[in-house]
């Protein structure tokens, strides 16, 4: 079988390397620039922007692709499964309608209220600044201000957290009004992923991101600094009825787009804040997450491109999905600068990593040599039978690297996780 993997980041590098874990597999590849963790993986690499999506379904189809499973956003808000469906391929990723629950979080909310679906906070869209401005005004709370479209996982601004009144009507202005305003949720943020074949969901274990560029969850927020799942694929401040629910709020969202018309085939990914009065919708993604894929493909025992055969086919069933009972901690190393000024063309040494997993991501081999860009670098996945074992594993690979680079030593640590239960603790 021949698949195209669209995407040239750490998570368009797990999903080559899972399906590289198949047998009778031929991997096809098309991304902006080359990562040389992908290349090594596929028969053929095509630089295109994959936002293209013509000319890339026109090397999908001179190549005799069968399958295309899409890695980034922007190419499925682009409507690249719709081309590719048009030329007879599968598409593992949504069409354009239904990646807007993603895509368009006016949308997305629009869909939770009109089907009366669970887990929805109080919003307000608006497409004027002025009028959002002045919403704040009158509202005397701290809101989550999120620009409708796009933003590569950047652009939220939680006021009390990121800004003040004043700060917030100024972002609300910079990007010129098109914004959801929510009211602030307090609680422990996981995220759940599914595999969804257009009707049947199949949960994966429960992960949790970083996007805080600094330790201690300070700083700006970048795409995520990395991720950890636990061996027992929850958290101890995720109560197995926090999951059911959360799992019912996915699939609600599945059937709501059905009845819409507008069908869902690909990775469903559900950020949450666990409330005191349980899960809340913090936004939906429409594949993948960069870097929780890494974690969970690592994770993944089962034949992935039978899984995707079957989601195409719309016919997946649980018994096709199985994930080993370990720990995994994924840790980023991203150019020194980043998020703001990040260090370019910088060389790196990799040195022992041990048995951690390797990921390229934003990064240029050249003479046999690593040179950073201007995005996250590289990413380590540690695996074990406790969070300690994962995150030891995880730390040391980290640790090998050499060069102009960075990474958040307090991924996946004990520490972190006791924090966030006694959080949970406090709000319950």
């Amino acid at each position: 079988m021949k698949f195209l993997v669209v995407g040239g980041g750490g998570r368009e590098h797990a999903l080559a390397d899972a399906l590289s874990r198949s047998s009778n597999v031929e991997i096809y590849s098309v991304m902006g620039k080359k990562n040389p963790g992908i290349a090594a993986l596929s028969t053929d690499v095509y630089i295109c922007d994959e936002t293209e999506i013509h000319r890339v379904a026109d090397y999908a189809e001179a190549n005799g692709v069968e399958y295309a499973v899409i890695g980034p956003e922007a190419p499925l808000e682009a409507g690249i499964a719709d081309t590719l469906a048009e030329r007879g391929i599968a598409c593992i990723g949504p069409r354009k309608e239904a990646a807007r629950i993603e895509t368009d979080k006016a949308f997305c909310r629009n869909l939770m209220r009109s089907h009366g679906i669970d887990g929805c906070p109080g919003y307000q869209a608006f497409h004027d600044p002025e009028g959002a401005c002045r919403y704040i005004d009158e509202h005397d709370v701290n809101l989550a201000i999120k620009p409708i479209g796009l933003t590569g996982g950047k652009g939220v601004k939680i006021m009390g957290e990121h800004v003040d009144a004043a700060g917030a009507k100024n972002y609300i202005r910079e990007i010129k009004g098109d914004v959801v305003l929510e009211e602030r949720l307090i609680g422990e943020e996981f995220t759940l992923l599914a595999f969804v074949d257009g009707e049947h969901l199949v949960p994966m274990p429960l992960v949790q991101d970083h996007k805080r560029a600094y330790e201690g969850d300070v700083g700006p927020n970048t795409g995520g600094m990395g991720s950890y799942s636990m061996e027992d694929h929850s958290f101890p401040f995720v109560t197995d009825d926090d999951r059911d629910r959360a799992f019912a709020i996915m699939e609600a969202v599945i059937a709501a787009l059905n009845k819409e018309g507008h069908p869902f085939i690909g990775f469903l990914y559900g950020q949450f804040m666990n409330t005191a009065n349980g899960p809340q919708v913090i936004e939906f993604n429409a594949r993948f997450g960069d870097p929780e894929a890494m974690n969970l493909l690592s994770l993944l025992t089962s034949d992935f491109a039978t899984i995707l055969v079957k989601m195409a086919a719309g016919t997946l069933t649980p018994a096709d999905v199985t994930f080993a009972h370990k720990a995994s901690v994924c840790k980023y190393l991203v150019p020194e600068g980043y998020p703001d000024k990040p260090q370019e063309g910088k060389l790196l040494t990799i040195g022992d990593y041990g048995d951690a997993k390797l990921f390229f991501a934003n990064v240029t081999l050249d003479n046999g040599k690593y040179y950073t860009q201007t995005s996250r670098t590289l990413a380590f996945v540690g695996m074990g039978d406790t969070l300690q074992e994962a995150e030891q594993q995880a730390e040391r690979a980290a640790a090998s690297v050499s060069g102009a680079v960075r990474y958040r030593h307090d991924i996946g640590t004990m520490d972190v996780l006791d924090k966030r239960i006694a959080h949970m603790r406090s709000i319950r």
